[in-house]
């Protein structure tokens, strides 16, 4: 080991350019864990607790059932020692607040990195379909590498956090091409996208009036911003900050745009990096410099080991599963169960924000009767429940049951399997999971009847939101899930 580490050492030495982009970067990271666990601090009891919508208790038995002791090792758990109980699940996201805190003011940095590491970890694979999204597994890695940050940044290190923004965004691109999907092909994806995110704010209505043109002139610039700018990041200083000045551009345009929670800011968070402190020092207050002391120390033997071995593990883990997902290889199908084993650990994953786009917006309305003609409504917090709803903003927030409902009229097994899981804790009155409601029709006691219809669901023009007042036009399609299967 310490021959490679000496071999290594030009790439493992302190590097004195990021010593503010690092203080910087974690402080951002700070309020983005802090967003992240206080989100799911709201949410998580209602989601997987003991009368939740999938419990913990009946995953972790059905793991061990099907994967015996390797069932921790595929889902890596603070939880299997802790157990799972409501109070137990409620308690990590509220330490993760602590924490996250304790972070922002730079207190006991590393450990507390470790352990909202750990923490988000546990909560990720405790949350299952709830948690199953790319910002969670942005975070986790960003979260990861911030660990061997603390002490300063070293090239190796650098290139590690570039890396994770050159995946983020160069397969995003990528897979929207190899998913033939025409709207992206016909550059048409715009006419669709900001009426048909799962939870789009009062910008999305007014991004979706914009004339054709600049709309399909969008879909080029995203393309653009993708497939192109991301190899900026490897060269030159000049080429790298106008991937930064393109890449948050185009995060700041999304934000106006979109309720995409968190990963719009971690994305920007991770631009830093490829700026440099002689920059930031022309932008950020003269006394915020003087008081970003230095902080790194020598080359460590063990902290040094674990970022060649991230520089090992995180490229290789991605680079199979993203050629697996490419080629049909007998080599690569060989090598995917341990990139796997990497990525139940939260690093080395792939990512392809939204390759293919949803043509129509159906939503789901759920409705309750004790005698099977008089019926009421369930309302959500954010979902759209009804052509007047206000489209709200919910950023840095992930309302992830609404969230997820977008997704069910797709009819998926999964999805199929947590929504009836759903309706079957509604129809039974779980106080944990109407309290993830906006509005219970029947508060003392449940319905003796549910139902679900399907309306088609489309933004008004601008008369039509003049003479009516409404955002949205609405047309019943059935009772679901009695429809035909909407496109994934």
């Amino acid at each position: 080991m310490e021959s490679i580490i000496a071999r290594l050492k030009p790439l493992l030495d302190y590097d004195d350019r990021y010593q503010i982009i690092s203080w910087l970067f974690l402080r951002l990271l700070a309020l983005i864990y802090l967003s992240a666990f206080a989100s799911l601090a709201s949410q998580i009891t209602g989601l997987v607790g003991s009368q939740g919508i999938l419990p913990l208790d009946n995953h972790f038995a059905l793991a061990q059932q099907h994967l015996g002791d390797q069932a921790w090792l595929r889902f890596p758990s603070i939880f299997w020692l802790t157990g799972t109980d409501d109070g137990l699940l409620q308690s990590a996201a509220l330490l993760g607040i602590l924490l996250s805190l304790m972070l922002l003011i730079g207190r006991w940095q590393r450990s507390v990195l470790i352990l909202l590491f750990l923490l988000y970890l546990s909560l990720y694979h405790a949350g299952q379909v709830f948690m199953n999204f790319q910002w969670d597994t942005l975070l986790l890695e960003a979260g990861f590498l911030s660990i061997f940050l603390v002490g300063g940044a070293n090239p190796l290190l650098i290139f590690l956090f570039d890396w994770l923004l050159f995946r983020l965004r160069f397969m995003s691109g990528l897979f929207k091409l190899f998913s033939n999907d025409p709207s992206w092909s016909g550059f048409t994806a715009l006419n669709y996208y900001f009426e048909t995110q799962p939870l789009p704010h009062i910008g999305a209505w007014y991004a979706h009036q914009l004339p054709d043109l600049l709309l399909k002139a969008g879909v080029g610039l995203t393309l653009f911003s993708e497939l192109i700018v991301p190899f900026f990041i490897f060269l030159p200083r000049k080429f790298r900050l106008a991937a930064a000045g393109i890449t948050i551009l185009m995060q700041l345009l999304i934000i106006a745009t979109s309720n995409h929670n968190f990963i719009n800011f971690l994305t920007i968070a991770l631009c830093l990096f490829l700026l440099d402190d002689k920059l930031i020092k022309s932008i950020v207050p003269a006394r915020l410099v003087t008081n970003i002391k230095s902080t790194h120390n020598s080359v460590g033997s063990i902290r040094s080991f674990m970022i060649i071995l991230c520089f090992i593990a995180i490229p290789t883990s991605s680079l199979i599963s993203f050629s697996a997902k490419l080629w049909d290889h007998s080599v690569i199908k060989q090598s995917l169960p341990l990139a796997e084993t990497v990525q139940h650990f939260g690093i080395g994953h792939l990512y392809h924000i939204f390759p293919t786009m949803q043509t129509e917006r159906h939503e789901l309305i759920i409705q309750g009767s004790n005698d099977g003609r008089a019926w009421r409504s369930y309302q959500f917090n954010y979902k759209p429940d009804d052509a007047m709803d206000r489209l709200r903003f919910n950023l840095p927030h992930q309302p992830r049951l609404d969230w997820m409902l977008w997704f069910v009229p797709t009819q998926h097994p999964v999805q199929i399997y947590w929504f009836n899981q759903f309706m079957r804790q509604v129809k039974a009155g779980s106080p944990s999971v109407t309290s993830l409601l906006a509005h219970n029709p029947y508060p003392d006691t449940p319905p003796k009847y549910l139902r679900v219809l399907v309306y088609r669901y489309s933004f008004t023009n601008s008369e039509e939101k003049a003479d009516t007042g409404h955002w949205w036009k609405t047309e019943f399609l059935g009772e679901f899930p009695h429809l035909s299967p909407r496109s994934p």
